[in-house]
């Protein structure tokens, strides 16, 4: 950015634009002009002014209008707000909406103005520094808990890094296990909100009957041990991120209301008569093909396209080459370091095993397996005889290579729904038929298990 920003004054009185432009003309600012609200949005686009200054009240294109549209373009452009003094509230409320300050008219000298401005310039030249002495750390600020440098994480990364920077909702894609929720959380990191709270929700993990309260509360009384008023999730995450895990299970009476409080930023609570404004940036993750849902009328195609602004597809470990060693040995140095003596590292028969294995449970199956291997080692290096049987494809005979003959995505898919008919066979016959204990094991939910199971036509 230049020693002085750029400048777009708009207000639909040309007088005024005019001698404010004169006025931060003599202090070294390049001013743009607008004097009604529709060539604002042009020059928006293409001015791309680092200050807007803006009338509120304006025929056909408002204020409000100018900065909705100035923060979608550019998430640290500064809007200082012009009101008269019966429009104080709708000031207010602008500033709630991402507007840097706000000024009444007629401004009583020119000196408020100036200062004002003055304001503005130094709020963005503090945003352009944190920017560059961020950039050192890239790309791996905001992913502390997330291990990879395979190249399809990489491309996860710097779509995490674009998208962190605008307040457009998030739709993260993954099978069970591939870390939704550390994806979720290092957009949170980096984006404008990091200082607020992050609020995850489990969609899968609650009863339809209280996922409705725990989403958006309830007053006292309003049913059955409702005895005390209780804000949702959505109250609570509050000018922070709200993170929906697996959107996809959300029944269909909670999908409408969960649009129209996306749409109208607005809730009530169960039970309640008032509306609460909310202000929230909206992460949601799922393990479903959630656009085959909308062709089945199972998910509402109107929130499908709220809440997908921007998609992020996590790859699956058995796509992720090299990772597999990567986070092997992130997990041993957290689980191993609390032994006597401290592990010393994976066997390389271990690491071949690993790496010879699918992962369908994928990172969390993993972190699993190293936690059990560090658990009953018992000497300074895990072994391949410290792996589970079926990782080391022992306990059960090698199936045949499917599709030898087939091209390779078709080999490739039905290798894998040969081994995910034999892995979930076995999987079951180690526990016993119990779907708690092997959805454990495996490390991903009950309603994902039974999915596959139906899937591949199996039965606990």
């Amino acid at each position: 950015m230049s020693a002085k920003p750029r400048v777009l004054i708009v207000d639909d009185e040309p007088d005024v634009v005019a001698n404010w432009s004169r006025l931060l003309g003599r202090d070294d600012y390049a001013c743009v002009t607008a004097t009604d609200g529709e060539r604002a949005l042009a020059l928006l686009e293409s001015e791309r002014p680092e200050i807007v200054l803006t009338d509120l009240k304006m025929p056909r294109v408002d204020g409000m209008q100018v900065l909705t549209r100035a923060l979608e373009l550019d998430p640290d452009v500064v809007v200082i707000m012009i009101t008269g003094h019966g429009s104080v509230e709708s000031a207010v409320e602008a500033m709630r909406a991402g507007a840097f300050d706000y000024l009444l008219k007629p401004l009583p000298s020119n000196e408020v103005l100036r200062l004002a401005v003055e304001r503005a310039a130094e709020r963005r030249r503090l945003i352009e520094e944190n920017r560059r002495l961020r950039e050192p750390l890239a790309p791996r600020e905001g992913f502390d808990h997330v291990v990879g440098k395979s190249a399809a994480m990489e491309a996860v990364f710097d779509l995490v890094r674009k998208a962190a920077r605008s307040e457009a909702n998030i739709l993260i894609q993954g099978e069970s296990g591939t870390g939704k929720e550390l994806i979720a959380k290092a957009i949170h990191a980096q984006s404008a909100r990091a200082a607020e709270v992050f609020v995850p929700v489990d969609c899968a993990a609650l009863p339809d009957a209280l996922l409705e309260s725990e989403l958006f509360g309830h007053e006292r009384g309003a049913f059955t041990g409702a005895d005390r008023t209780k804000p949702g999730m959505i109250e609570v995450a509050d000018r922070g991120t709200l993170f929906l895990d697996e959107i996809g299970e959300l029944p269909q009476a909670l999908q409408s209301k969960l649009l129209r409080a996306l749409q109208e930023r607005q809730i009530r609570r169960v039970g309640g008569t008032k509306f609460v404004t909310v202000d929230i940036r909206l992460v949601s993750a799922t393990n479903r093909d959630t656009a085959e849902l909308v062709r089945k009328g199972e998910f509402r195609d109107d929130l499908f396209y709220r809440v997908n602004v921007i998609t992020i597809a996590l790859p699956p470990l058995r796509e992720r080459a090299g990772d597999v060693a990567l986070l092997a040995h992130h997990f041993l140095r957290r689980y191993g370091r609390n032994r006597e003596p401290l592990l010393a590292g994976l066997e390389p028969d271990t690491l071949a095993c690993l790496e010879g294995y699918a992962w369908p449970g994928n990172v969390r199956e993993l972190q699993n397996v190293i936690e059990r291997a560090c658990a009953l080692t018992d000497g300074p290096m895990i072994r391949a005889r410290d792996l589970p049987d079926h990782v080391r494809g022992r306990g059960r005979p090698a199936p045949a290579l499917p599709g030898k003959d087939l091209p390779l995505a078709e080999a490739r898919e039905a290798w894998l729904q040969a081994f995910a008919q034999e892995y979930l066979t076995d999987l079951l016959r180690r526990h016993g038929g119990n779907i708690s204990q092997a959805a454990k094991t495996a490390g991903i939910d009950r309603k994902t298990l039974h999915r596959l199971l139906a899937k591949h036509g199996l039965k606990a």
